[in-house]
């Protein structure tokens, strides 16, 4: 799953990257929770055909459009790649309506069994960012609910996948985590063939990504500086290989364990 993310690096930087057309100003947000309003980009046409990234927010939770009442529906933070093309809940998205999450790293957290009795251990925080030092394009879904008194509300979903190499060692999910030269396959609603989108749908390479333990204090969602990320000493490899949690070159990010409203759909 991905419950938690991270906005730290300054908005030139991410503008850059990104390259949208707006050039928003905004704050480093260190422990982005659900239901909050995040940034995604979106690609739009204008009325000559041309086409261009906008940077917008919504709500990170999606709400299908066959929703009447957001409060009988559960939180949809994390949509699975393998079935977006099946559930009712994300078959017109996946086809019209797809966007790029902007993050810099990620949370996860690792559930050890201990002793003879296998009983349950301290979940165990992890970031989880590119060893490039790049922005991250987390592959999402969105949609525009409307409720009964005509009242709208951009929401959003992350795609995930299994996990790779790296990821194996923590957790069996992550986010679909999209490279630059995709960037405008995925984004592209119009003239991108639907195979050649979902196609993108796939675990990072093992060597994209760089994992080390944190501390604790991620967890809450009110801790939102950056002395959440900083490393905590490894009590265990984050990676099946037995090699050691990469330690940080740069600030990185924030999350928690999901709550239990939320879930991977």
């Amino acid at each position: 799953m991905c419950g938690r993310f991270a906005i730290t690096l300054p908005p030139e930087a991410v503008r850059s990257f990104f390259r949208y057309v707006e050039q928003p100003n905004f704050p480093p947000r260190y422990n982005i929770a659900p239901t909050q309003p995040v940034p995604v980009i979106r690609m739009e046409r204008d009325g000559e055909g041309r086409k261009a990234r906008h940077f917008t927010l919504v709500r990170w939770g999606f709400l299908p459009g066959f929703v009447k009442d957001p409060k009988d529906f559960p939180l949809v933070i994390n949509a699975r790649a393998e079935t977006v093309l099946e559930k009712p809940s994300f078959r017109n998205a996946i086809r019209r309506r797809r966007c790029i999450f902007i993050a810099d790293a990620f949370y996860e957290w690792r559930r050890d069994t201990v002793g003879k009795g296998k009983s349950k251990a301290p979940a165990i925080p992890f970031l989880i960012r590119r060893r490039d030092g790049n922005p991250m394009a987390f592959a999402g879904l969105w949609e525009t609910w409307t409720g009964p008194n005509g009242e709208e509300q951009d929401t959003a979903c992350i795609l995930t996948t299994d996990a790779n190499g790296l990821m194996a060692g923590i957790h069996d999910r992550m986010p679909v985590i999209l490279e630059p030269e995709n960037f405008d396959a995925w984004l592209d609603n119009f003239d991108t063939d639907l195979e050649d989108a979902t196609a993108l749908m796939r675990p990072a390479d093992d060597d994209v990504l760089e994992a080390f333990e944190i501390a604790p204090l991620v967890n809450k969602v009110a801790n939102d500086g950056p002395e959440i990320q900083l490393p905590a000493k490894p009590s265990r490899p984050a990676e099946p290989s037995g090699a050691q949690a990469t330690p940080p070159r740069r600030k990185a990010a924030g999350g928690r364990p999901q709550p239990k409203t939320l879930f991977d759909d």
